[in-house]
């Protein structure tokens, strides 16, 4: 293992080795935030920092708050796999990860209040230091759709917003109406998959509600209509994503 000085204040060092270069990037651009989906907050930073697992994070954060850093700022961590963002595929190159310790599914235990508030003020600090904007701070199910469902629908997005962290819109609220889901087809589904990867999300637009476009949809909902995680683009998780999309950094 290399010397690790923190690039957070007050961090804990414990240096992971598994980490390299950023590959053809000059600096992080994006937030990934995941649970560790382990029993407990050591056994995740015995795997993160084990040479065999070949996986590792910048940062994990304690449910007391405090925080741990593990691999340097600077460094290229492994925690996003196989993933992709607005055209992007070696998230990891690109990004900041941070391990929030949460047993995960199935039972997905509530995050502290102290957890949520030091993932913020860590989200704020590294979004300053690297200048990365709200609409980069994402989940590991927004980059990894059908794959990774973390951190999950218990995670408090709105909280974190509330806190300066992240981009958002209120959830419209359920009701009625027309809605989509999977076997339909069309002009609509077409426009419904065009939203979507012009978010950012890795969607084929094709015109077919087919299984990806569940996948993609269960994964918006997880981040951003949390109220049913169940793959339907109802009128509440279109509304939501119209406004989101509208709201935009980039836009406003």
């Amino acid at each position: 293992m290399t010397d690790l000085k923190a690039d957070y204040s007050g961090a804990e060092v414990i240096a992971s080795p598994n980490h390299g270069e950023r590959v053809d990037i000059a600096a992080p651009d994006t937030i990934i935030l995941h649970y560790t989906g382990m029993p407990s907050e050591e056994a995740a930073i015995s795997w993160l920092c084990n040479p065999e697992s070949q996986v590792s994070s910048h940062y994990l954060v304690r449910e007391n708050g405090d925080v741990v850093q593990m691999v340097s700022e600077s460094r290229r961590a492994w925690h996003a796999g196989k993933s992709f963002w607005a055209g992007a595929t070696d998230i990891n190159s690109r990004s900041i990860g941070i391990e929030i310790a949460n047993a995960g599914h199935p039972d997905l235990p509530d995050y502290p209040q102290k957890q949520i508030e030091a993932v913020a003020q860590l989200c704020l600090d590294c979004a300053k230091r690297w200048s990365i904007t709200p609409d980069r701070v994402l989940a590991h199910s927004d980059i990894a759709p059908v794959r990774k469902v973390d951190p999950g629908e218990h995670f408090p997005w709105d909280r974190l917003h509330q806190m300066g962290v992240g981009h958002w819109v209120e959830p419209a609220p359920m009701g009625g109406g027309r809605f989509f889901s999977q076997g339909d087809r069309g002009q609509p589904i077409e426009a419904l998959q065009s939203m979507l990867s012009f978010y950012g999300y890795n969607i084929e637009i094709n015109g077919e509600f087919n299984e990806e476009t569940v996948g993609v949809v269960k994964s918006f909902q997880l981040h951003f209509r949390q109220a049913r995680v169940d793959g339907v683009a109802d009128s509440s998780t279109i509304d939501t994503l119209h406004r989101l999309l509208v709201s935009l950094p980039r836009f406003a």
